[in-house]
């Protein structure tokens, strides 16, 4: 849960840094562009966490499909509320297709134990005590074991 709140508060923060400046076009574009860098350095403070924390439990696809619904909620509502923008039904479909990524990442999990946090993932306590894991072994937990039909 600490994942999601932290993506949610770092979302809302990459908003405006990406979009914010398109009430204010008026304004200089490097004053637009120095203000969004501004912006985006306190959505990397919540974001760097959110995804640490989430590692330990999510892989790296998972967490990115996570962002990525959570950037369209509160893109839409920074659209409605802050833009003044509607939401037409087009982009509602194609977001409802975003969202059906998340059924398939997630429903669809197709490792060994996969309630479990990722293998490469070493707890903080065994990284405080010195442990490692060398790329080998990183190699061996994220690659499939057997080769992958994709067509």
């Amino acid at each position: 849960m600490r994942t999601v709140i932290l993506l949610t508060i770092s979302n809302v923060f990459m908003t405006f840094a990406w979009y914010g400046h398109l009430k204010f076009k008026d304004s200089p574009l490097w004053i637009a562009i120095l203000v969004s860098w501004l912006i985006a350095f306190v959505e990397y403070c919540f974001q760097v966490p959110a995804n640490r924390i989430g590692h330990l439990r999510f892989t790296a696809p998972q967490l990115k499909v996570m962002q990525e619904v959570i950037t369209l909620v509160v893109f839409c509502a920074f659209c409605v509320l802050y833009l003044r923008e509607p939401i037409r039904w087009n982009y509602m479909v194609g977001f409802g297709l975003i969202v059906a990524a998340v059924a398939v990442v997630f429903g669809f999990d197709t490792r060994p134990n996969a309630a479990q946090p990722p293998e490469h993932v070493s707890s903080p306590a065994a990284e405080e005590g010195g442990a490692t894991v060398d790329a080998a072994s990183r190699a061996e937990a994220v690659l499939p074991s057997e080769p992958v039909d994709l067509l």
